[in-house]
């Protein structure tokens, strides 16, 4: 069953499960936060049948049904539901089960800690690993081949840079995938040499289908067990939704199987990788019954990242003058897929992170008509400021993640110079031009913490107290414009609004309470809170003793 472009309500998509049970409950014990504008707080929550029965302070008004369950908050503040208005949910699970550089401060502890998997879990054939970024690092560079193939001369090791645009192959890897110095990159990569010509092993944007051979396909098991690492991760962080970027198709019908199952506890709305996309332009919007898993849009990417100087930019970078970076996908590609998506009423979902790829991108979506489709631009990280009314004439999301600032002010500045930064992680810029902006985190690239997000919205700083003195601190953003990037934005996002987003009567159950009280804490104590309760269509499917 199709849905007609642009706001078709959710009811007409093909229903596909069973929902789950939920419980009644009674929350209270703790500021409660609404989102509602005029009526922003309360004392109680009463849920019913999954859904919102009672928002207010005198519970002797409801009728409680037999075996009601008694929430006491003891002094957590409870907020709506927070949504990752951007993240990879299978890469989640997959970085708690695999080799993970998060967090190394040196090319040599990333090497350290390769040598050590290899040692501890002796894998046989290629080891694949990820999230290693060099901001800060001792030896001021990427990490190459050279670093790792004295811990691993003989197997092939890939090590993923955090934001999954680059990557490091050692020696041994390019030899197994053929890959030498007379390699042509493929349009939209690019092969790194150093300057006497020899590849430092380093693979940008598409240049890593190069290697993509050397990944062993994962099984469904494989697949089944990220999924379940993934979602006891999001609902111990206080997530109740996420929006799934560059889904595999076979991953909706896992997901979908997992609801019917009862062990899909979190909100998924799936971005289906726009070249397996097919099954959803011929068959339209979908969902499980209860829109546990929803799966209306397609993911695109129009550039790379900014980190590894993938991202387009209109000029050269300012510490690399040779290259503008990339444009991943041809503009008749883009436009073909995007073409497809409006006749079927397929959501357009697109990468883009520099000021020329987000020109293009709005280039695209304006003459294509698709004003007031909610399509969105995911990251929108560098803008010329005369293109973000562009945002707001065409009814575009930004899907924008707040920790991208507070990492990248270590380094966007050097890669763009300060005229350039007048439009970067423009947050409240673009909620004055009247822009949807989402929050995200864009995990596994990020930590994927909510409070690590919302501090860095109202914060603009790192987790260590340090902004830039050019790192416009008038990009900030207020607690309540913060608190909607996470939960009213991201349901207009996902065509919720109606269900999801506040706490209100008759919307569904989605609940998120934290330790921290993220209206009035000072800013520093924010990231140091923790989620206490997550609810889902009112099951409690997180909750710390």
């Amino acid at each position: 069953m199709r849905l007609a472009p642009a706001l078709a309500p959710a009811a007409a998509i093909v229903l596909i499960a069973a929902p789950a049970l939920a419980q009644d409950l009674v929350i209270a014990g703790g500021p409660i936060y609404t989102g509602v504008p005029g009526r922003p707080s309360a004392g109680m929550v009463v849920v019913q049948d999954g859904r919102i029965a009672y928002v207010g302070d005198d519970g002797a008004k409801v009728k409680l049904k037999p075996g009601t369950r008694r929430i006491d908050l003891a002094g957590a503040a409870l907020y709506p539901g927070f949504t990752d208005g951007h993240a990879h949910l299978r890469g989640i699970g997959e970085r708690e089960l695999s080799l993970n550089l998060e967090g190394a401060k040196s090319a040599a502890e990333a090497a350290a800690r390769v040598k050590a998997y290899l040692a501890a879990r002796r894998p046989a054939g290629p080891v694949w690993g990820r999230g290693w970024i060099e901001t800060g690092w001792p030896e001021g560079r990427f990490l190459e081949r050279s670093d790792i193939d004295p811990v691993a001369p003989d197997q092939p090791v890939l090590l993923v840079r955090a934001d999954g645009h680059a990557l490091v192959a050692n020696s041994a890897a390019l030899r197994a995938a053929g890959i030498d110095e007379t390699t042509a990159a493929p349009p939209g990569g690019a092969i790194q040499k150093d300057a006497a010509g020899r590849l430092t092993g380093m693979l940008v944007d598409n240049a890593m289908e190069l290697v993509a051979t050397l990944q062993r396909a994962p099984t469904e098991a494989d697949r089944r067990a990220a999924f379940d690492a993934a979602f006891r991760v999001e609902a111990a962080y206080g997530w109740t939704g996420v929006h799934s970027m560059s889904v595999a198709w076979a991953d909706v019908g896992l997901l979908e199987a997992l609801d019917a199952e009862g062990k899909a506890p979190l909100r998924v709305y799936n971005a289906v990788d726009v070249e397996q996309a097919g099954p959803l332009f011929a068959g339209g919007p979908r969902a499980t019954r209860g829109g546990r898993i929803t799966t209306r849009a397609i993911k695109l990417y129009e550039d790379g990242a900014l980190g590894s100087r993938g991202a387009a930019l209109f000029e050269p970078y300012a510490d690399a003058p040779a290259t503008t970076g990339l444009v991943r996908t041809p503009e008749a590609q883009m436009r073909a897929a995007m073409e497809k998506a409006k006749a079927a009423g397929i959501q357009v979902a697109t990468h883009a992170i520099g000021d020329r790829g987000n020109a293009d991108v709005l280039d695209l979506y304006a003459g294509l008509g698709a004003k007031d489709l909610r399509w969105r631009i995911e990251h929108a990280q560098i803008v010329r400021p005369a293109d973000i009314a562009r945002f707001a004439d065409l009814g575009a999301i930004a899907s924008m993640q707040p920790s991208h600032a507070i990492g990248d002010l270590h380094f966007a500045p050097a890669r763009l110079g300060d005229a350039r930064l007048a439009g970067a992680y423009a947050w409240e810029g673009m909620r004055k031009a009247g822009v949807t902006v989402v929050g995200g985190s864009d995990a596994p690239v990020e930590r994927g913490d909510p409070l690590i997000e919302f501090y860095a919205a109202v914060a603009r700083k790192d987790l260590a107290g340090f902004s830039a003195p050019n790192w416009r601190p008038e990009q900030k953003l207020s607690r309540a414009e913060a608190l909607a990037l996470f939960t009213s934005a991201a349901a207009y996002a996902r065509f919720a609004e109606k269900e999801l987003g506040t706490i209100e009567v008759g919307k569904r159950a989605d609940l998120s309470a934290f330790s921290v009280d993220l209206m009035t804490a000072p800013e520093a104590e924010i990231p140091k809170g923790h989620a206490t309760l997550t609810v889902v269509d009112g099951r409690v499917v997180y909750r710390r003793p």
